[in-house]
């Protein structure tokens, strides 16, 4: 059995990896790789595509020289083909993601856009009903400023920021202060509001409507994909536990 893999002098070979690939929940990653490989192994490149794409994957992983590559390869148990390998399957996999996703780019973009916009909103909490009553209409009244109140008695860790919490996606927030900034409008102030052991007060700050630029564009087909390899992958793959070696 030849080794493959050397810790602090113990040795494992190919088969010894096996059970451990299944121990470490290595094997479904692996399953995936392999079901991506037969599906993108027709994706044509040009040559100018493929020294592009591994001069881009020596920038991501700040191979500068050969020096830098040498002890990359070691530190990953690669050798410089292997590299070239994958700085091409990345490209093919882009290269697949556009031709198989690109045309449905928006109309999943649009399936998504409620859920991709994005809020600026300000937030007190406190335990205490009675204060949180008095905060609000001191904010409502112009007496004192949301953020000086934020800092001085929100119980979160937004009273480092004076309350202000964003940009953040409309569904990151707790559902029920999502919910409630659904309803609002920029600068409308909600009245303290029960959200599961906290009281708080809300104000939306900022709406910030979700575009299909480029990173969103990329976003959509990165999502498309995913779907469909871990779909791909559910229905091609068997694993076979504790096979019997003869």
């Amino acid at each position: 059995m030849s080794v493959v893999l050397e810790i602090e002098g113990r040795s494992f070979s190919a088969e010894e990896l096996a059970p451990l690939l299944a121990e470490y929940q290595f094997l479904p990653k692996l399953a995936q790789e392999l079901v991506l490989d037969l599906e993108i192994a027709n994706v044509v490149y040009k040559e100018e595509e493929k020294t592009a794409a591994f001069q881009q994957l020596c920038n991501q992983y700040q191979i500068t020289d050969e020096e830098k590559m040498t002890a990359w390869l070691n530190r990953q148990g690669m050798t410089k083909e292997q590299l070239e390998s994958l700085a091409v399957k990345l490209l093919k996999i882009e290269k697949y993601k556009e031709e198989r996703w690109g045309d449905q780019v928006q109309a999943h973009f649009l399936k998504r856009k409620s859920q991709l916009d994005r809020v600026v909103y300000s937030l007190i909490r406190t335990n205490k009903a009675e204060l949180a009553q008095e905060l609000y209409f001191r904010i409502q009244e112009g007496e004192s400023s949301f953020q000086a109140l934020a800092m001085k008695y929100s119980e979160g860790s937004e009273a480092q920021t004076g309350g202000l919490i964003g940009p953040v996606e409309v569904n990151s927030p707790h559902p029920r202060i999502a919910q409630v900034l659904a309803t609002c409008r920029p600068g409308q102030l909600v009245p303290p509001t029960q959200v599961g052991e906290w009281i708080v007060i809300i104000r939306l700050e900022n709406f910030i409507s979700a575009k299909l630029d480029d990173p969103m564009k990329q976003r959509m087909l990165d999502e498309l994909f995913r779907q469909w390899l871990a779909q791909e992958t559910e229905k091609k793959v068997s694993f076979f536990p504790n096979p019997v070696v003869i």
